[in-house]
């Protein structure tokens, strides 16, 4: 629990604050620093190139498709691989391009708007590589770009982790495979799509804050909100949900160049967004130039890393696999550590990867933390533990963050995300613990917890959370809200015995503690595939007080074709699903 913001409190911050700020103005002035026995190091540089894996185009680069199917070829079924690559392309127009993206792989147009770069040409993701289904097409991104498609439609058939943002499409978006096997997607932020967008064997999606000219069916849970030309809301029948606004949001921030200098753009935070924040031209925010940042780049260790924090610089992490041994520890406001190609953090002894303090406007975006095979207790905490202070005015946020548990090998954590300061934005997450690959099994990536909320006011937009060995998601902080929540509870339980909770038949996939006086969801779905034990009982999939306070919209419970059973759908309200047939149990309000 956390006491209401005071005076005391206020003065606090603002202090600390202040301190912070002349702090990082003084070791931005001088070359070097001391270390605790008073001897002179030298400073962590800011700037410098992007590294090997990231690959910049401009119009007249020769056979820019032959480098792209290149990278494609690498990366079209590496889904555990280790590459990384960002393909970014300076402001102009491309002509007959068709850049298939593969895992780990990162398209983005380099102008302050999408309207810079634009292609005429597709920016495509199939499912060839897995015999057309679409479920495994994770780990991958399209962002700031403009697409005139050849056929008039783009195809981005994807699942978890490949987000689409900042992307504007004149034509229409398909996002299912070439002959609409299945496909279990997936996110849209900031981007206008001229024509319709048509899901066809998505099982479910999120679109927030975008303009489309049209949306064409639904399966199970199709979730907008701040969407121009949205459908109105409908759910179940057909199952859409949609807000008008997003309460809160803040756009990724993204690097884009400036003349022939690199700076990132941090976008301002929008109440009530609705819409795209590029459609007047140049967005709101502020502008980081590239020499504010320690370009990291493989090979960099820990130590360097927090080295270039304290000193006062952000961090851009390149394309690359990143082991370390001690905690990233980021205590100062405002800093920005992006990734770039799925960079990926792997904690290597049992360390939280990354630890953020109580302070305001952290931005995280576009990273990926990798479980390591001795246990993490945590792998990502936002605020120490009784983190108290108010953000409301500037709040940390977690954007395309991704977190793996097992798949690329043996991997173990606690749990996963930890939200204890108020007022963070988490906005597009898919935090997966393994159910094929390589290092996984009931025990062998060990998971029981996946993202565990205990600050106030903290907002989740698009929040994909699966297979934990126990609750997949724990909310205990007040005034907590998630628009849009997608989970499947662990495939792999061995039998009913192994998720017994207590008199509990399993543990809910999302549960809101019975001392909480005020939450709010909309549009969440939770799914069951209990392969190993199709006889495995599921009491619920989501489990919350009754209390004024507390409201759910459009929840949905289903088995996928038989394999273990939901009772209800939440607490014991909802009739239960039944049978071998994928029929879904839904719950339009709650209670």
């Amino acid at each position: 629990m956390h006491a209401p913001p005071t005076a005391p409190r206020t003065r606090r911050r603002t202090r600390a604050l202040g301190f912070a700020a002349l702090a990082v103005a003084m070791l931005m002035s001088v070359p070097t620093a001391q270390t605790a026995f008073g001897e002179e190091v030298r400073a962590v540089p800011g700037g410098g190139d992007l590294g090997p894996n990231v690959h910049v185009f401009d119009p007249s680069t020769p056979d820019i498709q032959g480098k792209v199917d290149e990278i494609f070829k690498k990366q079209e079924s590496a889904q555990f691989g280790t590459d990384r690559y960002a393909l970014m392309f300076k402001p102009g127009t491309y002509d007959k391009i068709n850049a298939q993206i593969g895992f780990y792989t990162q398209i983005a147009g380099l102008g302050l708007n999408p309207n810079d770069t634009t292609f005429n040409g597709d920016v495509t993701v199939d499912a060839g590589w897995f015999d057309g289904n679409a479920t495994q097409n994770f780990w991958r991104s399209a962002e700031n770009l403009t697409l005139n498609p050849v056929s008039g439609t783009n195809r981005w058939a994807v699942s978890q982790a490949a987000p689409f943002r900042r992307m504007h499409v004149k034509g229409g978006l398909n996002l299912a495979p070439d002959g609409y096997g299945w496909a279990s997607g997936g996110y849209i932020a900031d981007s206008k799509i001229d024509g319709q967008v048509g899901p066809y064997s998505q099982q479910q999606w999120y679109t927030r804050d975008s303009s489309v000219g049209g949306w064409g069916n639904g399966v199970w849970n199709m979730t907008f909100s701040g969407v121009e030309g949205a459908p109105a809301n409908s759910f179940p029948e057909p199952p859409y949900t949609t807000l008008d606004t997003t309460p809160i949001s803040r756009e990724k921030p993204f690097l884009y160049l400036d003349g022939d200098d690199y700076k990132v753009f941090v976008p301002e935070k929008r109440e009530n967004a609705r819409g795209i924040s590029w459609g007047n031209g140049t967005p709101a925010g502020e502008s980081i130039p590239l020499d504010r940042f320690y370009v990291v780049k493989e090979g960099a260790d820990a130590a360097t890393i927090n080295a270039a924090v304290e000193q006062g610089l952000h961090l851009l992490f390149t394309p690359g696999v990143y082991h370390i041994d001690e905690t990233i520890n980021i205590d100062r406001a405002d800093t920005v550590a992006l990734g770039l190609g799925l960079a990926t953090i792997i904690p290597d002894n049992g360390v939280t990867a990354i630890k953020v303090g109580d302070v305001s406007g952290v931005k995280l975006a576009g990273l990926l933390v990798d479980a390591g095979p001795v246990n993490s207790e945590t792998l990502i905490e936002v605020g120490p533990e009784n983190a108290s202070a108010d953000h409301s005015a500037n709040p940390t946020s977690l954007q395309d963050v991704f977190v793996r548990i097992g798949g690329a090998g043996p991997g173990k954590a606690t749990t996963s995300i930890v939200v204890n300061s108020d007022d963070t934005i988490i906005d597009h997450t898919w935090v997966w613990r393994a159910d094929h690959g390589e290092g996984w099994g009931w025990e062998t990536n060990r998971a029981d917890y996946g993202v565990r909320v205990n600050g106030d006011d903290v907002l989740a937009t698009g929040l994909f959370v699966e297979h934990f060995n126990k609750y997949d998601v724990e909310w205990y902080g007040e005034r907590g809200r998630t628009i849009f929540f997608q989970n499947e509870k662990a495939y792999d339980a061995p039998n009913q015995e192994a998720i017994q909770n207590g008199d509990t038949k399993g543990y809910a996939a999302y549960r809101v503690d019975d001392s909480v006086e005020q939450h709010e969801g909309w549009g969440m779905g939770s799914y069951c595939y209990y392969n190993v034990d199709p006889t495995i009982i599921q009491e619920h999939g989501f489990k919350a007080p009754v209390k004024p306070g507390v409201k759910f919209h459009s929840l949905i419970v289903v088995s996928l074709g038989g394999n273990g059973q939901y009772e209800h759908v939440i607490n014991d309200v909802g009739s239960p699903t039944s049978g071998p047939d994928t029929i879904p149990s839904q719950v339009v309000n709650f209670p």
